[in-house]
């Protein structure tokens, strides 16, 4: 009975997670490509991430320690989305912003994968998953934007 009760279980996370991935793929964005098109110009990392809505571990990005000043990028399509003038140190082990640089190009959406409630946050021109966002954030916001250092590429001012 456990093993049947844990099999449906799977089942379930299994089929959230894909109707979340067909949500995403459902919408229109400016920049598209293929998977295979995707993969030619991301890493791996960046790929699951950024196009399979995956997570890196926390502590292990390239950024969620960076202090540089300057603009975090989407790292598919290249469009400014955070500044580091709006980077705080959450202590999550990701990057995590109090609001976006231009919410014209950070999207939400309700995020019910893996059986928690959350708003996942893409960018608006490409569709690249980049995070989530909580209201445990500092002023003047109230909002944490945590996202995967593989979906960003960070320039300096």
């Amino acid at each position: 009975m456990k093993r049947i009760f844990i099999y449906c279980c799977l089942l379930s996370v299994t089929a959230i997670s894909s109707c979340a991935q067909q949500q995403q793929s459902q919408q229109k964005f400016a920049v598209t490509k293929t998977d295979d098109e995707w993969k030619k110009i991301l890493t791996p990392d960046q790929f699951e991430v950024a196009r399979k809505a995956g997570t890196e571990r926390p502590f292990t990005g390239k950024y969620w320690d960076n202090h540089e000043k300057g603009t975090y990028y989407c790292v598919c399509c290249g469009v400014p989305l955070f500044s580091s003038n709006t980077k705080f140190e959450s202590g999550t082990g990701w990057p995590s912003f109090y609001a976006p640089l231009n919410k014209k190009y950070v999207g939400e959406r309700q995020d019910d994968s893996y059986g928690m409630a959350r708003t996942e946050v893409y960018c608006t021109n490409c569709g690249a998953h980049l995070g989530h966002v909580f209201t445990d954030g500092p002023a003047p916001t109230g909002l944490r934007y945590c996202m995967n250092s593989a979906s960003l590429n960070f320039k300096n001012e």
